[in-house]
């Protein structure tokens, strides 16, 4: 009788301090930086402005799925290459379907405490990015002075110019 008494207890006590979404899932998900050309400095910043991963492409980087108490995270993630367009791309945290485990499995406890205080109630929704980047179009063509002499321009370029007085 005893024996059976202390397995309850056992299986009860794992049942309220536990929750489906931290058992099955994690708080912290990999997230793959690529760019084309490699070499992009990546710049990941989460929903508070803090800068969490300063690096290079390619680069993986484990990112965290909860804000707080019953809040998801979202981040930027800032690509930037000397001759190229940078690029923003926006990352966010979506609910977790094994959340909802937790009408089974983890009861309240995990439903309301654990999987919200820990972020397994949320996964990343973008696990890879993969970002071609853009040379950069814009020139000093128009902006700068060039100064050619006479005997340098074509017959062409001298049937366009026009004499000030």
């Amino acid at each position: 009788m005893k024996r059976i008494t202390k397995t309850i207890t056992f299986i009860i006590i794992i049942m309220i301090s536990s929750s489906c979404a931290s058992i099955v899932s994690r708080s912290s998900w990999p997230l793959s930086v690529k760019s084309e050309p490699v070499g992009a400095k990546v710049q990941i910043i989460n929903r508070h402005g803090i800068s969490v991963f300063s690096g290079q492409t390619p680069a993986t980087v484990l990112l965290k799925s909860g804000a707080g108490f019953f809040a998801n995270e979202s981040y930027l993630v800032k690509l930037t290459l000397d001759g190229y367009t940078e690029k923003t791309i926006p990352v966010s945290c979506r609910l977790n379907g094994w959340y909802f485990g937790n009408i089974i499995f983890g009861g309240l406890i995990g439903m309301l405490i654990v999987d919200p205080a820990t972020g397994a109630m949320f996964r990343l929704e973008t696990p890879d990015i993969d970002e071609p980047l853009t040379p950069n179009t814009t020139s000093d063509k128009g902006t700068s002075l060039k100064i050619i002499s006479l005997n340098d321009l074509t017959q062409d370029m001298r049937s366009h110019l026009v004499s000030i007085k």
